[in-house]
């Protein structure tokens, strides 16, 4: 397990493979133990693929029984790093992986474990930031894990705080009021030995697109596919859905005309996806066919998808979610079905979900769509 974790954070993902699996065949050989728990989630984590995730998530919850047959307070922080960051996304509400991995923070730290204590609030503020949390508490979680880290020293956290805290503050406000002077030292992104790239390329595209750059956004998508697609991890999905969302978007205004397997892609991903998981990713599914029927002027498909995907949105409490498919329903009333009523309606539902979320940048593009109707 020491090596499974040591050569995980090196990113040496063949020799985490061996390791791991090595962990699996003593318990399968000896009978289970204290350590066969962390073996276990180790191994899930890594072995997470689409075809397998119902009999991997089975896995994952009998790797969590188990761990209350044994005494292991000490691997707590361990197991739920795994557990809540990498697996747990796939079953269990977003919200849920978030507090979980926050107490983990707070129990690592409290162990003396401080590497995966921070390993631990990368992912709180990770996904946080797509579980509709207001987006000024998380700059606000961002700062303090921040100010910790002045005393203990990691600087990859801090690296991945700076990503974190720059793609927040774009959301917020462009950066006009909430950025700081630190900013994060990513390295050269087409360096493919640089162990940030995922994260920086990733981000970047996430800012492209909420900020509206839609040909900027289908950059960074297309370099960081290749890297993440293999992964079969959160942000894996998350990036097929964006990039087959702006796909749509750059096809519908004439300036993509081929983005057919980006879109297939995308809509599989989160067929597969929500199988397992209504909670987080059925609204996001909704959405892509929504765009899809759109496109193709099938009103009677797309208007019942777009509700759909409002609904489930503010049912999971995604409210950037549902303020993203409010704000494509009324570009949709707007120029395929050339009702402007329904349009502005519409777009003052998205307002008042960007305005919850707290991004300053949707709720001033939003104001000026519905002024321009008005």
């Amino acid at each position: 397990n020491t090596f499974v974790i040591a050569c995980f954070l090196c990113k040496e993902r063949h020799i985490v493979a061996y390791h791991m699996c090595r962990a699996v065949q003593l318990s399968l050989q000896n009978g289970a133990c204290q350590y066969t728990p962390l073996a276990l989630i180790h191994f899930v984590g890594y072995a997470m693929k689409n075809e397998k995730s119902a009999s991997i998530c089975r896995i994952a919850k009998n790797a969590m029984s188990m761990l209350k047959r044994f005494d292991v307070a000490d691997q707590y922080p361990s197991f739920y790093l795994s557990y809540y960051s990498r697996v747990a996304w796939r079953f269990e509400p977003l919200q849920e992986c978030v507090d979980k991995s926050r107490r983990a923070f707070e129990a690592a730290l409290s162990l003396g474990f401080v590497d995966t204590a921070f390993y631990c609030a990368i992912h709180v503020i990770l996904k946080s930031i797509f579980s509709g949390k207001s987006l000024r508490s998380i700059l606000k979680e961002i700062d303090y894990y921040l100010h910790l880290l002045k005393t203990y020293k990691s600087e990859v956290s801090k690296t991945y705080m700076l990503i974190f805290r720059e793609t927040v503050s774009s959301l917020i406000d462009n950066g006009q009021t909430t950025s700081i002077e630190a900013t994060p030292r990513v390295g050269d992104l087409n360096d493919p030995c640089n162990k940030l790239r995922e994260s920086a390329l990733f981000h970047k595209a996430m800012q492209s697109f909420w900020i509206g750059h839609t040909q900027r956004c289908r950059y960074y998508n297309e370099k960081c596919a290749p890297i993440l697609a293999p992964l079969a991890q959160f942000t894996t999905y998350l990036s097929k859905f964006y990039h087959g969302l702006n796909t749509l978007d750059l096809v519908t205004k004439k300036i993509c005309v081929k983005g057919k397997e980006v879109v297939r892609a995308a809509i599989k991903a989160m067929t597969d996806a929500a199988a397992s998981s209504d909670w987080n990713f059925t609204n996001k599914l909704r959405l892509l066919e929504a765009e899809q029927q759109s496109i193709r002027q099938t009103h009677r498909k797309a208007i019942p998808l777009y509700e759909d995907s409002i609904e489930r949105a503010k049912r999971s409490g995604f409210i950037h979610e549902q303020g993203l498919a409010c704000e494509k329903a009324a570009f949709y009333f707007k120029k395929v079905a050339s009702n402007n009523e329904k349009a502005l309606e519409y777009f003052k539902q998205a307002r008042e979900c960007y305005e919850e979320w707290g991004s300053l940048v949707k709720v001033d593009f939003i104001q000026k769509e519905m002024d321009r109707l008005n």
